[in-house]
This record gives C-alpha cells, sequence and structure tokens, in this order.
C-alpha cells in the first residue's frame, strides 16, 4: 500500500466536499476510499438503460455520504457488489 500511495495525497470521503471548496485537486495525485454503505435498486434512466446508485461513506462522520452513479460497463460489472465492500 505504501508503494500505491507514494506521491498521492489521502482524502476522506468525509473531507471531499470541504477540499473541493478549497483546493483545486485537479492538481494533485489523489486518492479516497469508501465503505458502500447503501445501495439502490438499480434504475432504469430515460433512455432505457439500467444504473446504479451507491452511497459511499468513509465511516468517520455517519453523515457525510458520496453518491456515487454507476452507468454502462461501469454498472454492468459490478451492480452486483455487496453492501459493505470497501
Amino acid at each position: 500500500m505504501d508503494r500505491k500511495m507514494a506521491n498521492r495525497k489521502l482524502i476522506r470521503l468525509s473531507q471531499l466536499k470541504n477540499k473541493l471548496a478549497t483546493e483545486n485537486l485537479e492538481e494533485i495525485d489523489w486518492v479516497t476510499f469508501g465503505v458502500i454503505v447503501r445501495k439502490v435498486t438499480p434504475q432504469s434512466a430515460n433512455n432505457g438503460r439500467t444504473f446504479s446508485i451507491w452511497r459511499l461513506n468513509d465511516l468517520r462522520d455517519l453523515n457525510e455520504c458520496v453518491s456515487l452513479f454507476l452507468f454502462g460497463d461501469v454498472h454492468k460489472e459490478h451492480w452486483k457488489t455487496d453492501q459493505g465492500t470497501v
């Protein structure tokens, strides 16, 4: 993990909103981790394609979640991922 994180900045999901407002993250090589705390049953978009919505949390502040929308091949490959997965 140390090798993978070399020269990268860890930003916790619970800090992401604040960091986006105060830093230019496009200029930083950063990484975050999240746990799937809630999954919505796959939905159909207006164009008929199916997508998933995951709620992610870093388990530090359970009130601060990030919604992740999965479309296309990403949805097809990962929609069965279990809640609780990191």
